[in-house]
């Protein structure tokens, strides 16, 4: 009896302890399994080291569209890019390790969504923006026959191409831009038109007219560099007496129809500072000022530069 008993308590200690060594196996498997499970998750969710945002966000033709870019540590001194398309935008800095694109619409483009591919840091990120549509307002004019319009001299047309592809990489804005004239508003942005019953594919009114009295005072709606100086007398047939600021970054202004002029190239002007005089010179039919601000080349609306700010 006494001996059973023994192998009946060897044998309960032996069960014990293969029980206790299971048990610490099964649990030794689960750490293990466990590291292992969460290792996926670290590899799964790198650090984004291109951190995007896309002011405004719900554009329309027309508006500016702001792309902001952080890198965490940016390669060699080279700049992001925004890419849509064939068209590339630079992007400039503007905070340490903060960059950011401008990316015109106009009339002529189409509503819907669109594909952005923003460059930098060694990577690439996609985006997708949907630009809605914009009723533009519409006139209808009617040309006698054998009426011819006014054609642009190669000096002027190479002058103001030149000056509305500007890229400078300072900025030199700051704030809200002012209205440039006193005078009460004429002429919107985008306005469509049929000539003699057709519809002009190519045509939008590019910038804001200001029926200004003859002689009014132009000023500067934002501090810049004058980088054009046009004149009847040197060739410009369309613009007129003209003045082109360019603010940095690829935001330029044009000043058309002038009576006189009050700076020169290479002067740096500040916002609010005179720089002209209404006229009627040009392509004019009475006095008035035609403003026109370009972003990377393209004719945009003013009016919301002169009502938000755009840091």
């Amino acid at each position: 009896m006494i001996t059973e008993n023994r192998t009946r308590n060897s044998n309960n200690n032996l069960l014990s302890l293969n029980v206790k060594s299971l048990t610490a196996n099964r649990r030794a498997i689960n750490l293990f399994k466990g590291m292992f499970a969460v290792l996926p998750i670290i590899w799964a969710l790198p650090v984004d080291a291109l951190q995007v945002k896309v002011t405004p966000t719900n554009p329309q033709l027309g508006d500016t569209l702001s792309v902001e870019i952080n890198l965490d540590s940016p390669e060699n001194g080279t700049n992001p890019t925004v890419a849509s398309g064939k068209n590339t935008y630079p992007a400039f800095k503007i905070a340490p390790n903060q960059y950011r694109a401008f990316v015109p619409t106009t009339p002529l483009e189409k509503a819907g969504r669109r594909s952005y591919q923003v460059t930098g840091d060694g990577q690439v990120r996609n985006l997708a923006v949907n630009v809605q549509n914009r009723k533009f307002p519409v006139q209808r004019i009617t040309l006698p026959p054998g009426k011819a319009g006014v054609d642009a001299t190669e000096y002027e047309l190479k002058r103001v191409a030149a000056f509305k592809a500007l890229q400078t990489p300072e900025k030199y804005w700051n704030g809200v831009f002012l209205r440039p004239n006193a005078g009460r508003m004429s002429t919107n942005y985008g306005v469509r038109r049929y000539y003699n019953g057709k519809f002009a594919e190519d045509y939008y009114h590019r910038g804001l007219d200001y029926a200004g009295a003859a002689g009014s005072a132009v000023i500067a709606p934002a501090a810049g560099r004058v980088a054009l100086v046009g004149r009847v007398s040197q060739g410009f047939r369309i613009h007129g007496n003209v003045v082109g600021i360019d603010h940095g970054q690829g935001v330029t202004s044009i000043f058309m129809h002038l009576s006189r002029i009050n700076v020169k190239e290479g002067d740096f002007v500040k916002a609010g500072q005179l720089i002209g005089a209404v006229g009627a010179t040009g392509a004019a039919t009475g006095p008035h000022l035609h403003w026109g601000l370009y972003v990377n080349g393209l004719s945009v609306d003013p009016t919301p530069w002169r009502t938000k700010v755009v840091k």
